[in-house]
Formats: C-alpha cells, structure tokens, sequence
C-alpha cells in the first residue's frame, strides 16, 4: 500500500497548537507519556498471551530508549502488542479515543492568572495514546512511529511535523511492538526543553517519573573502563577503554505493591530514606490496600522530626506522591490528604483513577474522595496503635506534628472525635503531656467541664492567675499554648460528653466542684463595701474595659482580666492582627481580688477621698499588672511605666518622710501601694 496523507480532526489540530505553544512548561514529560503507553502495550500483550503465547516474543518485555546526539534524535521501543494501521488512525488521527472536547475547552478556558497552575498542568495529565502521545510535538520537530500488532506480519510507519496532517506507510518490523522517533528541536534551558539525547538527562527523568514501572526500561550506556595488566592493575600511560553495555534505568520495585508480610522493616525504611532523601528511619510505616469499587495502595511513613517547611504555604519538601499503574503522576497533591495531615510521606497508587483527566476533575473524583477517607482512616489506626502499643513514639508524634494535626479540628469534619481522642497537652497535673481519656479518669466526679487556659507560650499559662482558684481546689487544668488552638477551642466542642471551658472566660461556678470554699465576699454587705471603688474603676479604665467586678477565681493576685464566653481572644487578636487584618478591640472585663493588701488598702484610699487623682494612677497600675500576669502585651509600654515610675516615686517619697523609724504598719502600707 502506497503512503496516504490524512488530516487531524479538527480537536487535535487545537490540541497540538495548545500544546506546542502554552499548555506545557514541564516538557520533560513527554517522556513519562511514552514510557507509559509502552507499559500499558506490555501489559496488554503479557493479556492476550494467556490465550495465544504465540503472541509472544523470544527476548524479554522490554521497554529501550534509544538517544543519538549525532542525528538529533530520541527513539522509545517497546515489544509490546503494537498496533494495526486502522488502530493508528483510530488512536493517533482523534483525541476521542482517549481524551475528550470537554477535556481540550477545559484547557482553553483556564484564566491566564493561574499561569502557575498551567504551568504544572503537565504533571496533571497521563496517556495512552492520544493526549499523551501529543506532548512529543513540545521538543520534536517531526515524529514518526512504527508499529507492528502482535499475531500480525505487516508493519506501518505513521509520520507528522504537527502541522495538522500525518501520513501512513507500509513498513517492516522484525518484531512485534512500536517505535516512537523523536526528531528533536534544539536544547533551550530557559524554554525548559533540555538536551534528550544526554544519557544523564534520560536517566534522571526516569528515576523521576517511571522508576516503578513494572517492565524494565533499558538503554545503552557508555563507560570508561581502566586497562588492566597481567597482576589486574591498570596500565599506566594506557587510556581507558569505553565500554558500551545495557543499563536498566528503573528500580521497578513498587514495594507498595506487596502485602506487609512480604516487606521487612528494613526494606520500608531503606525505601522511606530513597523516596524521601532523609537519613533517619520513619517513626511509623503505613502500608494498606483499598479493594472492592474502587483499588488503591497506600504506603504512607511518618517522620521523625518534622521538616523545615511545615508550616510554609509554598512547601519544598515532597509530600504524598500520586501514581497511577505504578507511574508517578505528581508530588504533593493536596486532594490526596488534608492538609492537617501534610507531614505524611510515602505514595498513593490508584489502579482504577481516570487517566485522562486535569487537576480539577481529579479534585471532585469520587474515586479520589473514597481513598483520600480509606487513607485517613488508616492514618488514624495506626496513631492510635502508636499510642497504646508505643507511647513513647506517640509523644514524638504529638511533639512533632501535633499542632498540625490539630488544625484538623479547627473544621467540620468526621474526624474530629478520632483527632480529639488522639489529643495530649500539658496541665497543671504533670510536666509530662496528658491525653484527654487520662484527664478525664482523674476528674471528680462532681466535675461537669473540661477546664482549659490558652496562652501565648505555656510558661505564661503556667503562671496565669486564672489558675489560683483551681489550685487550690485541686481541679486539674489543661494548657493549650499553640497558635492553632484559639481556632478550634472557638467552636463548640465536647469529649465523653464533657464541654470544654476556658476558666480565662466567663464567669465561673465552682461550688459544685470539691467543696463549698469559695473566695467570694461572703455576703452582700461585704460587697457593697466595693461598689464605690468598682465604680471608680470603670471610669478610669472605660476605654480599655467593659466591666469590673469582683472574683471568685482569685487567691493570690490583686486582679486579672477575663472575657466574655463568646469573646475573641487576645492571642487570637494578635494573630489575626499579624496576618493583616484589623479585627474590632475586644473590651475585657477586670475581675479583682477584694482579700488582696493592694485592693483593701485602694478600697481605704477611695472611702477617704473618691476624687483623688492617685486613684486613677492606682487603676492604671492595676490594669497593666493583670495584663502582664497573663503573659499580654500592654498596648502602650511607655505609658505604663510612667505610671510604675510615678508609683515608685510615692513610695520612696513616704519612705524618706517617715524615716527608718516608721512603723511596721506603715511600711507594709507603703509597700502594697
């Protein structure tokens, strides 16, 4: 049969136009395109031979890269089923046959915007013949395939520049399978196109994106081999002989392909280290497959120290990897986990995924939603296992990446009870972190809350005078001091049917708990003796407070500020100041101590003189005092320590006016003012 000339339908002329001039930066793909139609040509022979091994051939399934710089070209060889000359026009002359309009609009309507996302849109897609096969055009001039269907005698050549035509032609082939001859445009660092006759350049896109094939993937390579004598030492003045010699380019070793049974820890570690270039062995290893609907595997490790990226918006570090048939798709997909698991490493294999599809389809997959859950679970399982079987290593979790996995419970989600159950923190019972099943078993049995303090770092929490009642009570509090806690302790959570309850908030009943003590004034006469100073309190202090009021949760401190239940906190203020918004001021409410020296003796100063302007210097003090107590930052240092520096004064100054003989009495007086 003589050479035919045919036309691209209308789709694929588009197709290659996009292609060729902005739909792919990464072009170092079309390599992973050919390599996996040549996997997926292998597999079907290694199919259909079950029935006719006749099929056959005499040598091993193969896939070979062929590069000669000298000609400028690239060839992919295969001995795979090859294809007849009605399946080359039916799989190369439409983009139907594996891809979709719907598809190629997509591509077209991306805003320019997201030029970043386009720019990776290459790492999104995966051929068979027909989309894939397309991205030869992005470094070759001119393309031709010769292919020859197994159980067939007779070959076709099928060529094209991307023009919009192609021709066929009869041909000979010794060998069933096909060979895809790139002739390539000239190397172009800053286009992204490199030089694909460089055996090191192969080599690396391999190791990168196919080295888990499960055929294996060949090239002749040349070395330089010493000449040896007579004793096997090399020849000195002689120069080394090159040798030529096949090389297998992939490990083909998906070890996620084999059950636990079959892998020692040895092999997963030594693979943990290869996939993630760290020196240190994963705390734990995940390995899992989801069969039924849908088929995936799952081989997930978690890390001994977290990396340096963690909390970075633009990470470097790699995360989960997405293969598809054992050919690696992307890094770091972030539909695959959410992001409250991102420390994760390892790989996630979906034998069943659409292969033809872009980043935002696989966003919505159904397929993609089931293992993302199948994997989270898992994840789950095995923390839990850590924490009864391991405890320690839990720990190491926990200090690790622990506030990351809390930011899980920042949302809605069907988690949130397994996170929760999975929670430790410190509390005012040991230095040691406790986990909530722990507190729970040393609560009273009158206690009806969770108690909980948040704080800009836990030595703060520490020292907060919130805890004092509790102290002495003998109620256990728990401390949360990271940045994500404000987030999730805003919403309304609960464990074993026990609310959690800042004691930094509200007001606070604790006569059910313990016993009946209370640091409250015992009656109404003792506190109307306060008014009068609670009410110059307010006036003083209007524009930083909303209220004043006396404490029941307060033992050894003069004051401290508390919030309303649904109030904002402070530290959840700060950080939203820092991310650049402008949240409204939040008044708090000062709570004071009416059994403390300084608040009885200020309480003197106001029944003697209600307008003495030391009055306000006093409440100004105070303020200050309760916002540091709680580790704060006081909105106006300068000020402040005009104020402390005016008091101190008045201080001195009645020390030098009574002199070394005043009395005791006295001098305690001084002292508390």
């Amino acid at each position: 049969m003589s050479t035919e000339q045919h036309t691209f339908t209308a789709e694929v002329q588009e197709l290659l136009n996009l292609m060729v001039h902005s739909l792919y930066s990464q072009k170092d793909i079309f390599l992973r395109e050919l390599i996996s139609n040549s996997s997926d040509a292998l597999d079907r022979l290694r199919v259909e031979a079950h029935t006719d091994s006749s099929l056959l051939p005499d040598s091993d399934l193969e896939i070979r890269l062929e590069p000669d710089s000298d000609g400028r070209t690239l060839s992919i060889s295969d001995n795979g089923i090859g294809m007849s000359r009605e399946e080359l026009v039916r799989d190369i002359g439409t983009i139907a046959r594996s891809g979709s309009r719907e598809f190629l609009t997509a591509l077209k309507n991306k805003p320019s915007s997201q030029e970043q996302e386009s720019a990776g849109a290459t790492a999104d897609l995966i051929g068979q013949f027909g989309v894939g096969f397309y991205s030869t055009f992005m470094v070759a001039d001119r393309v031709s395939l010769t292919t020859r269907r197994a159980g067939s005698n007779s070959a076709t050549c099928w060529e094209s520049t991307g023009d919009g035509t192609y021709t066929l032609a009869d041909t000979d082939r010794k060998h069933s399978g096909t060979t895809v001859t790139l002739h390539l445009k000239a190397t172009d660092e800053e286009d992204g196109r490199r030089d694909y006759t460089d055996t090191f350049v192969l080599k690396d896109i391999v190791k990168q994106h196919s080295d888990f094939v499960g055929h294996p993937i060949r090239m002749k390579v040349e070395r330089q081999e010493p000449v040896l004598d007579n004793t096997g030492q090399p020849v000195k003045g002689v120069l080394p002989k090159t040798v030529v010699e096949d090389e297998v380019l992939n490990s083909m070793k998906a070890i996620w392909t084999r059950t636990r049974s079959e892998v020692t820890d040895k092999e997963y570690n030594e693979f943990y280290q290869h996939l993630c270039h760290d020196w240190q062995d994963p705390l734990a290893t995940i390995p899992a497959a989801m069969e039924g609907t849908f088929n995936a595997r799952i081989l997930l490790f978690i890390p001994t120290k977290a990396p340096f990226d963690l909390y970075h918006r633009e990470r470097v570090t790699k995360g989960v990897q997405l293969y598809v048939k054992r050919v690696h798709i992307m890094d770091d997909w972030k539909a695959l986990l959410p992001e409250w698991l991102r420390f994760l490493k390892g790989v996630i294999d979906c034998e069943d995924l659409s292969l033809n599809v872009s980043r935002e389809i696989l966003q919505h997959d159904r397929q993609v939603k089931a293992i993302r859950n199948f994997a989270i679970k898992k994840t789950l399982d095995e923390i839990e296992r850590l924490r009864k079987d391991k405890p320690d290593v839990m720990l190491n979790v926990w200090r690790e990446f622990g506030a990351v996995m809390k930011e899980g419970l920042a949302s809605t989600n069907e988690f949130r009870d397994r996170l929760l159950g999975l929670l430790f923190c410190a509390s005012t019972h040991d230095t040691e972190p406790t986990s909530l099943d722990d507190y729970l078993s040393r609560m009273d049995d009158s206690q009806e809350h969770i108690y909980y303090l948040g704080g800009t770092s836990l030595e703060a929490a520490r020292q907060s005078p919130h805890l004092e009642s509790f102290t002495r009570r003998g109620i256990e509090v728990l401390f949360f001091a990271d940045p994500v806690d404000e987030f999730w302790l805003e919403t309304d959570l609960s464990y074993q049917g026990k609310n959690f309850v800042s004691i930094s908030k509200g007001e606070l009943d604790l006569e059910k708990s313990q016993d009946s003590e209370s640091n409250k004034p015992q009656d109404d006469t003792d506190k109307a003796q306060f008014d009068g100073l609670l009410g110059t309190l307010r006036t003083h202090l209007q524009d930083d407070i909303k209220e004043v009021r006396l404490s029941g949760r307060l033992t050894d401190s003069p004051a401290c500020l508390v919030g309303d239940t649904n109030d904002t906190s402070p530290q959840l203020e700060q950080m939203m100041r820092q991310l650049g918004q402008d949240p409204p001021k939040t008044k708090r409410i000062l709570e004071i101590n009416p059994e403390h020296p300084f608040i009885t003796q200020f309480s003197s100063l106001h029944a003697r003189d209600s307008e003495d302007p030391l009055l306000k210097t006093y409440a100004e003090l105070l303020h200050g005092q309760a916002i540091l107590a709680e580790g704060g930052t006081l909105p106006n240092p300068s000020a402040y320590s005009r104020v402390v520096m005016e008091v101190a004064k008045q201080a001195i100054s009645r020390n030098v006016e009574t002199g070394p003989g005043a009395s005791s009495t006295d001098n305690s007086q001084s002292e508390s003012t």
